[in-house]
């Protein structure tokens, strides 16, 4: 990877290279750290996120996924490349005073645009009284378990933070916290004009039903 006024230029010639057998991966800087290493698996925890991301947004593009399905396709369209921007901000540890636009970061512009979509989908969502069961239809359960990996992401992104703290941009923590509460909010969309949203029964199956 190379990196040319804050954007990756990216060359690829060979699918694999042996260079991982021994259990090693390079980050964005050269070094190379164990593949069980905090900050290799929190931009691999975002990579997991963006695939099921993107199950979600083939599952948005089927003609029976419901009314709405085109208005959260439009939504997550560019959200895959944030989450590149993500990992490869991840890749490429914070090192000293690290000059503007040298290194691909999130910037606080791309949480604003998740921020503005919250803000206008939850606005006709009526008001919850439980919390949401991660079901409903397809595309629902596909937001649904987008939202849960982000969030495992996020966790991973925040151990990485914890331990390397002035090596690691706040802004992609940021940037995956926003994201989940977007797919927790298009999931509630998605159900709208299907039954709406799909709510926990506190102790449903216990004798008596529970309450």
């Amino acid at each position: 990877m190379v990196y040319t006024a804050g954007f990756i230029m990216v060359k690829i010639t060979k699918v694999y290279t042996r260079t991982g057998d021994e259990g090693l991966t390079g980050l964005g800087t050269g070094a190379r750290v164990p593949k069980h290493d905090r900050r290799v698996e929190a931009y691999g925890a975002v990579d997991e996120a963006n695939a099921a991301l993107h199950l979600a947004i083939a599952a948005a593009g089927d003609p029976a996924a419901g009314p709405d399905a085109p208005s959260i396709a439009e939504a997550l369209a560019g959200v895959g490349h944030d989450m590149f921007d993500v990992g490869a901000d991840l890749c490429t540890p914070i090192v000293g005073e690290e000059p503007p636009g040298e290194k691909l970061r999130v910037v606080p512009e791309q949480t604003a645009r998740l921020e503005a979509l919250i803000d206008r989908f939850n606005e006709d969502l009526p008001a919850l009284t439980s919390f949401v069961l991660p079901g409903g239809t397809e595309l629902a359960a596909r937001l649904h378990l987008a939202r849960t990996v982000t969030r495992r992401a996020e966790r991973s992104v925040v151990a990485l933070a914890e331990a390397e703290p002035d090596a690691t941009n706040a802004d992609a923590l940021r940037y995956l916290n926003r994201l989940s509460d977007l797919l927790f909010v298009l999931g509630r969309v998605a159900n709208l004009h299907a039954g709406g949203d799909v709510l926990w029964q506190p102790g449903k199956t216990r004798p008596g039903g529970g309450a």
